[in-house]
């Protein structure tokens, strides 16, 4: 149990983009004393278990469920895919931008240039 507790604490914080550190500073425990918890050499994750739920925004069944790891990374795939869908999005719309600001500046060119001949 401890070493499945140890591997979800890893992929919830991580999913949460936080240091060991940070996580321990919330828990009120050492930074070596966490690492511990996720390594599963530690049942000190029972103590601080209501805690841990609230920090990571989980239920306590998802905390002890076996293969959470991989729901939580599909979840950040797809959290990850649709912001690069969108990034796309916003990407495509600038180049539409500078395609006709190009435009415009060809007419510009196209204009001065009559007034030379």
């Amino acid at each position: 149990m401890n070493k499945i507790v140890g591997d979800n604490l890893k992929v919830l914080r991580k999913s949460k983009n936080m240091s060991q550190e940070e996580v321990a500073d919330h828990l009120q425990i050492s930074q070596s004393a966490y690492a511990r918890m996720e390594r599963g050499e530690s049942t000190s994750w029972t103590i601080h278990f209501i805690k841990i739920c609230e920090v990571f925004e989980v239920v306590p069944e998802e905390l002890v469920k076996k293969g959470l790891g991989d729901s939580v990374y599909e979840s950040l795939m797809n959290t990850g895919r649709q912001t690069e869908i969108a990034m796309l999005g916003v990407y495509r719309k600038i180049i539409k931008q500078y395609e006709l600001q190009i435009e415009d500046l060809k007419m510009i060119i196209k204009h001065l240039n009559k007034g030379k001949n």
